[in-house]
């Protein structure tokens, strides 16, 4: 048998019996018997919200089981292959094709484990603000939002509006939107920052090119079991009427709510649903959610200077450039992961990769290249 096969086999053993420790997938195994136990209880649905909530969690718990438990199996026959192939050499091409399948199962489950941030799984609130740049930061803003629509809609993920401001010639002024899906936010929290966009204005009668920015922020989605002290002193509520640009949309009532939270200046706000009571609700589970990152941030060291420059705009503050001229390409400026697609990027596509690098850079896996 062919020695580097050999020592890829082995590879793969040592990888796996790491993986399984830094997992837990003991730990997993009995949360999932225990979520299926109150699953089983006749008034498991009676509060629809936290059933949810309990069923993406076993979700995400089984789509970490299930393929590693698909990877030890895989690994136990890879041993019967070998002592097959030392009989019949033409099998040797079938071993290096499984092994090369399971290195692959491995990357995805490693990259998986890094995700191990204390709300790494939970569902994830996304804001997109439009920035420098006029008509074609609003637009620019509208696009990303669909951009990150598509990729959840991609990952099987679920959607929620939770607040949109049309601005009145294109595009957006901001919005918020709610991603639930195992390791949502997880993935998610590294697109917190500015991502800056070039390419030939459409808004330009001479057709020049343009440079527009918008900040993106991401917060934990998380639930009532999980405590966020907020002084109800402390949050001052606004209130205003809902609606887009202008004509029969407009709402005739104030039923749109803003909160601010005084000592942090963290705003949040909701018009997307009927009712100012409704909207109100929306609101404080945003406002939780913000404080919750806050709290994150503030505990891990790596990610503190991230949140003091969060404010930053303009050129040079970007993680991400998005070029449709020149030519077409999409760099990130922490990692130098790089796509040369546009399209493939903003569709949602080809944006996993961009999650991916990020994790491996925090992890220490990669390191950063420096942009343009």
């Amino acid at each position: 048998m062919d020695a580097e096969l050999v020592n890829r086999s082995k590879s793969i053993q040592a990888r796996l019996k790491q993986l399984q420790d830094s997992l837990d997938h003991a730990g997993k195994l009995t949360a999932i018997k225990s979520i299926e136990d109150q699953m089983a209880a006749p008034d498991f649905w009676d509060n629809s919200e936290k059933a949810q909530t309990v069923v993406m969690q076993l979700k995400g718990l089984k789509g970490i089981v299930g393929p590693m438990d698909d990877l030890v199996q895989s690994a136990e026959d890879l041993e019967a292959l070998f002592e097959m192939a030392e009989e019949d050499a033409s099998i040797e091409g079938e071993v290096r094709s499984e092994i090369t399948r399971l290195e692959t199962v491995l990357d995805d489950l490693e990259l998986k484990a890094l995700l191990n941030g204390p709300n790494d799984g939970a569902g994830a609130i996304v804001t997109i603000n439009a920035r420098d740049g006029g008509t074609d930061a609003n637009d620019w803003a509208d696009m990303m939002l669909r951009m990150y629509s598509a990729w959840a809609v991609g990952q099987d993920y679920k959607i929620e509006l939770l607040d949109r401001q049309e601005n009145e010639e294109a595009g957006i002024n901001h919005a918020s939107i709610a991603v639930r899906g195992p390791m949502a936010y997880g993935y998610l929290k590294g697109e917190e920052g500015m991502h800056r966009l070039v390419r030939i204005s459409p808004f330009n009668s001479e057709g020049k090119r343009q440079t527009s920015f918008a900040a993106v922020s991401v917060s934990p989605e998380i639930d009532d079991s999980i405590e966020i002290n907020i002084e109800k002193k402390d949050v001052r509520e606004d209130t205003y009427r809902a609606g887009g640009a202008g004509g029969q949309h407009v709402n005739k009532t104030d039923s749109a709510v803003r909160l601010t939270h005084i000592p942090t200046n963290t705003v949040v706000q909701c018009q997307n649903e009927r009712s100012q009571h409704q909207n109100r609700d929306t609101a404080w589970k945003m406002l939780r959610a913000k404080m919750a990152r806050i709290e994150e941030e503030r505990r891990e060291a790596e990610d503190a200077s991230k949140y003091a420059t969060q404010a930053r705009t303009g050129f040079g503050s970007q993680i991400r450039n998005y070029f449709l001229h020149p030519d077409q390409r999409v760099k990130d400026s922490r990692t130098g992961h790089y796509v040369g697609n546009f399209e493939s990027v903003i569709n949602g596509s080809e944006l996993q990769g961009f999650f991916d690098a990020f994790l491996r850079l925090k992890a220490g896996k990669t390191e950063a290249i420096a942009d343009e």
